[in-house]
């Protein structure tokens, strides 16, 4: 991710942009520096202008401190003023809520993939939440990526692992950026925010063989005004590109 925009901040914001035709932002979820959302760029430039961000304090994108929800939505603003309004969005996992946040900018239609709402897990979220603060504070990174990764329900034995591996170092460098997720999400769906949210928004998850992303879904769409439901039959929480494209595709109308 070579480009760069300047946010209202000073942040610069790394990104990457190719194809031709409406406009469509991809916004990155929990410990992804916009790796995650690569394979879809390929897969919609052929009928989108897509644009793949590193979210700030991730990849080669600055991070201004304090951390506020209001400047990663200001870095959206930045980007669609970059590309040209109107774009649409769309948000895998905690990206999602970013993207829905941002409805009030230039934004067309908005689309999301098992956005993790703490719906059915409030207590143990809110405690997450607390102890990352805390874990963050103290310089603790490995210890906030495990508070991350049991939260998930990451065993024992997989949380060994993922210590041992060489991707390890990288996740911490990415560490702080948890607490800027965890401020997207929240306490969960803000329906006094969403029901004023215009657009229509697709609503997409995946087999959700756990349950958890199913009831997010459906908080969602119960708040929404003009909300649209879909289950990509057999996807998991990283959707295979060709099936996420074609629905996001379908969508916003190309």
């Amino acid at each position: 991710m070579a480009t760069r925009v300047t946010s209202a901040d000073g942040t610069e914001i790394a990104y990457e942009r190719a194809g031709d035709g409406p406009a469509v932002i991809l916004v990155g979820g929990g410990l992804d520096d916009g790796a995650e959302n690569a394979p879809l760029v390929p897969e919609l430039a052929s009928r989108f202008t897509v644009v793949n961000y590193a979210r700030r304090g991730r990849a080669g994108s600055g991070d201004t401190l304090p951390y506020a929800l209001e400047r990663e939505i200001e870095d959206l603003a930045a980007l669609i003023a970059e590309v040209g309004a109107p774009v649409h969005l769309f948000g895998a996992s905690s990206g999602g809520a970013l993207a829905l946040e941002a409805a009030g900018l230039d934004v067309g239609r908005i689309a999301v993939y098992e956005v993790p709402y703490p719906v059915e897990m409030v207590d143990a979220w809110r405690a997450y939440r607390e102890q990352l603060a805390v874990a963050l504070a103290e310089e603790r990174r490995g210890d906030a990526l495990e508070l991350f990764m049991r939260l998930a329900g990451s065993p024992d034995e997989a949380i060994a692992g993922a210590r041992r591996a060489l991707v390890w170092p990288q996740l911490e460098a990415l560490a702080p950026t948890l607490a800027y997720d965890a401020a997207c999400l929240g306490d969960g769906v803000p329906p006094e925010r969403f029901a004023a949210i215009g657009q229509p928004v697709l609503v997409l998850t995946g087999a959700d063989p756990g349950g958890f992303f199913g009831p997010a879904a459906d908080a969602l769409v119960a708040t929404l005004p003009n909300p649209e439901r879909k289950v990509l039959a057999g996807e998991g929480h990283v959707a295979a590109p060709e099936v996420l494209a074609e629905a996001l595709a379908e969508f916003f109308g190309a």
